[in-house]
C-alpha cells in the first residue's frame, strides 16, 4: 500500500480515538461548570495553543501566505463557522446526556464524506464500497425509525457540521496547523466576548482562586488540537471515503462509553445497528486494503 495512504489511516485512527474516548471523558468531567463555559474556553485556549505551536515550528511565513490569498480566507472562514458549531453542539451533547445522541450523527458523517468525495473529488466507489456503505444506511434507518422516538437534531447538527468541515478544508488543502489557527483566529473574538459576559456575571469557574481546576480547563485547547490536526491530516493524505470511514471509531467508542459508563438507554435495536456498521466497516477496509 502507499506509504503516505498509509500515514493518513494511522493519523485519522488516533485521532478518531482521541475524540471517541479520551474527549469525551475529559468534557464529561467538565459539564459541572455549564456547557457554555466549556465552550468558549474550548474555543479561547484552542487558538492560544494553536499561536504557541505556530511559534515554536516557526511557521509565520506560511500563516500570512494563506491569510494573503482570499479563497483560503473565505473557505477559512466558513470552515471556522462550521468547527465552532460541531464544537458547542457536541460539548451540549455531551452536558445533557446525550452522548448516543451526538453518536449518531457522527455516524452519518462518513456516509456524507463517502458521497461528498466521490461527487467533489472522484474518489472510486466500486461495489464492496457500495454494499459497506447500504449497510450503513439500513443500520441507521433502524436507528432513526426503530429506537430514536424524537428526531436526534443534535446528532444531525453534528454529522452535517463535520462532513462539511472536512470537504472544504480539502477542498481548499491548506497547512493543517496553520489553517486551524487562522479557523481559531475568526472565532476568538465571540469567545473573548462570550468569556467577558460570564466573568461580569459572575458565572466563571476559571479563575485564579482554583488554579487547579482552572489548568485542566486550560487542557481544552490540547484536547481540542492534538485529535483536530491528526484527523484533518489523515483526510488529506488518505481520502474523504476512507478517513470517513475510520471515523467510526469515534461513535462506536461514544456509543460504548454513553452507555456502559454512563448508562445511557441502549437498546437491542441499536446493538444490531452497531453490529451492522462495525461488518460494513470490515468490509470498507478490507477493500482499501486489497486496492491501495
Amino acid at each position: 500500500m502507499n506509504q503516505q495512504f498509509n500515514k493518513g489511516l494511522l493519523l485519522t485512527s488516533l485521532g478518531s480515538f482521541w475524540w471517541g474516548f479520551i474527549g469525551v471523558i475529559y468534557f464529561k468531567y467538565l459539564e459541572f461548570i455549564g456547557f457554555v463555559e466549556i465552550v468558549i474556553h474550548r474555543c479561547l485556549w484552542t487558538a492560544v495553543s494553536l499561536i504557541i505551536t505556530t511559534i515554536f515550528f516557526s511557521k509565520w511565513k506560511i500563516f500570512f501566505s494563506i491569510i494573503s490569498n482570499k479563497k483560503y480566507l473565505i473557505g477559512l472562514f466558513i470552515s471556522g463557522l462550521l468547527i465552532f458549531m460541531n464544537w458547542a453542539v457536541w460539548i451540549y451533547a455531551v452536558a445533557t446526556d446525550r452522548i448516543i445522541d451526538a453518536s449518531f450523527g457522527y455516524f452519518i458523517m462518513p456516509i456524507l464524506s463517502v458521497f461528498l468525495g466521490f461527487i467533489f473529488f472522484n474518489e472510486k466507489l466500486n461495489r464492496k464500497r457500495i454494499f459497506s456503505i447500504t449497510l450503513v444506511i439500513l443500520s441507521i434507518i433502524i436507528l432513526l425509525f426503530f429506537s430514536i422516538k424524537s428526531l436526534p437534531w443534535v446528532g444531525i447538527i453534528v454529522g452535517v457540521s463535520w462532513a462539511f468541515y472536512n470537504l472544504i478544508r480539502k477542498k481548499i488543502n491548506v497547512d493543517t496547523d496553520i489553517g486551524l489557527l487562522i479557523e481559531s483566529l475568526f472565532i476568538l473574538p465571540f469567545a473573548l466576548i462570550g468569556f467577558y459576559l460570564v466573568y461580569k456575571n459572575g458565572l466563571n469557574d476559571f479563575s485564579f482562586d482554583n488554579p487547579e481546576l482552572s489548568l485542566f480547563i486550560l487542557l481544552a485547547g490540547p484536547m481540542t488540537v492534538i485529535p483536530l490536526f491528526l484527523y484533518v491530516r489523515g483526510v488529506e493524505l488518505s481520502g474523504l471515503g476512507p478517513a470517513g470511514m475510520i471515523f467510526y471509531i469515534t461513535p462506536t467508542l461514544q456509543f460504548l462509553l454513553g452507555y456502559f459508563y454512563y448508562e445511557e438507554a441502549f437498546s437491542i435495536i441499536k446493538l444490531g445497528s452497531f453490529i451492522l456498521i462495525w461488518i460494513a466497516v470490515i468490509i470498507y477496509l478490507k477493500d482499501l486494503y486489497e486496492t491501495n
